[in-house]
């Protein structure tokens, strides 16, 4: 037991490879009694914080408990220098990769959990692009804070990279601006996937909001591409957030109808509203008087943001209208135009007036 084998005694060897089965053998027994325990226990529950804790130990906590047994158990053995070292930077590679997987998890359980509370389920889609490059922030911070326990200057490494990154920056700016503004799109939630959209002349539905881009399918079938910085310096005009619509029409009549049929048409046009659904009325009146009809001005709110059924809404009540008035006798106007042709006095002929007949002998035999 005492032969030395490599700097070591067989005794040593023994009593390590003992030390790496009982660590073995206790994680064994923690994950498939206490975790397993402990995901039946939390099964029938509605919180998501359970899940997150158990799989917070799975991904992270039982890697440093392998990794602890083993770093553990090779320290009792004399090791080369070289081995050593070798050791540590396996030790602080995992701990740093493990912890950033652990950040990063939060991060991404967290915003999904407070976007579900919110209610904002088409979010959750853009969480991907979120977590991407939260995940390359923090993983560049890892990737330091290695090379700095590794015992290299960080501050030479930032120095050089910052002289690049300016270089890069302004070669990128566009980029970069459209970057941010992603961010602002995620958090501000001036929109969402779904939603149908007027951004100037442009409409249509929202289809996926990208970390550069935004793309919208319009009414005429194609897809239309924004760039995120675009749509946060624009007005931007969300139907699907309407919740009622305010509808302004206007008709004209002849000039010939009669003043009680003037009279009645505001309650004509009133009954036509009221009897539709979804709708409420605001007002209708004799607006003024134009070019060749008497106009009449209404408005009216229909209580939902769908268009079809703004649509349906105001054809019945067109129809509605166009029998009424046929039953009324009262004439929609047309565009027309009058024509008054009047003389001057100088172009009237005096009956008594026979200049006319004084005529020249013809020459004709």
């Amino acid at each position: 037991m005492e032969q030395i084998f490599f700097g070591n005694t067989l005794k040593s060897y023994l009593i390590v490879a003992g030390v790496i089965v009982a660590g073995l053998l206790v994680i064994r027994i923690f994950k498939y009694v206490f975790l397993s325990w402990l995901r039946r226990k939390v099964a029938g529950t509605a919180s998501t914080l359970d899940d997150f804790l158990i799989q917070g130990l799975s991904t992270a906590f039982l890697p440093l408990l392998y990794y602890g047994v083993f770093y553990y158990a090779l320290n009792l053995l004399e090791l080369p220098p070289w081995l050593n070292r070798a050791l540590d930077v396996a030790g602080m590679f995992l701990w740093t990769f493990l912890i950033t997987r652990l950040i990063i998890f939060t991060i991404r359980y967290f915003l999904q959990n407070y976007l579900e509370k919110r209610g904002q389920h088409t979010a959750i889609t853009q969480l991907r692009g979120i977590t991407l490059i939260v995940s390359i922030v923090i993983w560049s911070l890892a990737i330091l804070f290695f090379i700095n326990n590794l015992g290299y200057n960080v501050a030479t490494i930032l120095t050089g990279l910052g002289i690049g990154g300016i270089a890069i920056a302004l070669a990128t700016q566009t980029i970069l601006a459209d970057l941010f503004n992603y961010f602002v799109l995620f958090f501000d939630r001036p929109f969402e996937v779904g939603d149908f959209i007027v951004v100037e002349d442009k409409s249509g539905t929202v289809e996926a909001i990208g970390i550069k881009t935004t793309r919208v399918r319009a009414l005429t079938g194609e897809q239309l591409i924004f760039s995120n910085t675009d749509l946060t310096n624009s007005r931007l005009h969300n139907f699907k957030r309407m919740q009622r619509r305010r509808v302004v029409f206007t008709i004209g009549v002849t000039y010939s109808t009669p003043k009680e049929k003037l009279e009645k048409i505001p309650q004509i046009i009133q009954e036509a509203i009221t009897q539709q659904a979804d709708t409420l009325f605001d007002r209708a009146h004799f607006k003024s008087l134009g070019d060749f009809s008497l106009i009449f001005e209404s408005v009216y709110f229909v209580l939902t943001d769908n268009y079809n059924r703004y649509m349906d809404i105001q054809q019945a009540i067109n129809l509605y209208l166009y029998d009424t008035f046929n039953r009324e006798r009262i004439e929609f106007a047309f565009p027309t135009q009058s024509m008054i042709v009047q003389k001057s006095p100088d172009d009237v002929t005096d009956p008594n007036d026979k200049s006319g007949d004084d005529r020249l002998p013809s020459d004709d035999n």
